[in-house]
């Protein structure tokens, strides 16, 4: 699936100060993606604060997102959960057109064993009418997709074509990127090592801070995947400061930062979640001013 090769972005949902979704500005911030070289948008994952949409909101997210950008780039859709037969209804029951794959979290809070996450996917596999891009974040989740599971899963169905690897463990993302198929693709969900991972082999990212800083990093990593490693890490090192800015007081309170910073958004977010500190939009403000 070379369309999910290179640089894909978690949008986020902006809201109006009232927190109600702001469709111009998402039409915007969809915009702002095409015009810097981004290659694909993921769409309702952990950035969009999904958590806290309802499903009439996620139906506008969607429908908005579809709309502006016009067939330009690919759309994934994040449909995951921690019921397994509530999350195979929802399946078949979603509305998924306009989308080229589906971003699926390993389930969360129940804390499976290996066994009980192969056979969660293979139960989404078999009813997934779209390709599926399995999602590994233990820091969220409680529970880490090893190598091996990922592996089982590559190899028993033609469905899984990738994974998001978010564990922050070069060495896992290095045993994932050997295991799997070759035409399997992992991904980092790790800004920070989203360069290191490319170069063992990996295909590319779902990032926070290429939807801020998409020309950048977008480019980083199209110089990384062509294994021109001096001109990467030299993109790398300028935008590593605002890596760890982003995500210092939660994702995507810091990205929103950036956003109303560019004047697309406000940096509104949903509680529990707060907005980033009057110091941190300070030194995300200047950090843009320099760059």
């Amino acid at each position: 699936m070379e369309k999910f090769v290179g640089t894909g972005v978690a949008l986020i949902t902006p809201f109006k100060e009232d927190k109600s979704v702001d469709v111009e500005a998402l039409k915007k911030v969809v915009k702002f993606q095409i015009e810097n070289s981004v290659d694909y948008i993921v769409v309702l994952g952990t950035t969009a604060e999904s958590a806290t949409l309802t499903n009439e909101e996620k139906t506008l997210v969607k429908q908005t997102i579809i709309e502006a950008n016009n067939g330009e780039l690919p759309l994934v859709l994040g449909v995951g959960g921690n019921n397994t037969t509530a999350l195979v209804e929802q399946l078949k029951n979603e509305n998924l057109e306009g989308f080229d794959a589906i971003l699926s979290v390993s389930p969360f809070y129940n804390k499976p064993t290996q066994e009980g996450i192969y056979q969660h996917f293979k139960h989404v596999a078999e009813n997934s009418p779209l390709p599926i891009i399995l999602y590994n974040v233990p820091g969220r989740t409680a529970s880490n997709m090893l190598p091996y599971t990922v592996a089982r899963l590559a190899s028993d169905f033609d469905n899984i074509i990738a994974i998001k690897e978010a564990a922050g463990d070069i060495v896992q993302a290095m045993e994932m990127i050997q295991q799997t198929p070759k035409d399997f693709l992992v991904i980092s969900g790790d800004d920070m090592i989203t360069l290191p991972m490319i170069l063992a082999g990996g295909a590319g990212v779902i990032s926070v801070i290429a939807e801020g800083f998409p020309e950048d990093f977008s480019n980083m990593v199209a110089l990384g995947l062509d294994r021109k490693v001096d001109e990467a890490y030299e993109i790398h090192y300028k935008i590593a400061p605002a890596i760890d800015m982003i995500f210092e007081e939660g994702n995507p309170a810091g990205i929103k930062s950036v956003f109303k910073k560019l004047g697309l958004t406000t940096d509104e977010v949903r509680l529990p979640l707060v907005k980033a500190s009057e110091s941190l939009q300070l030194r995300l403000a200047e950090f843009i001013d320099n760059n």
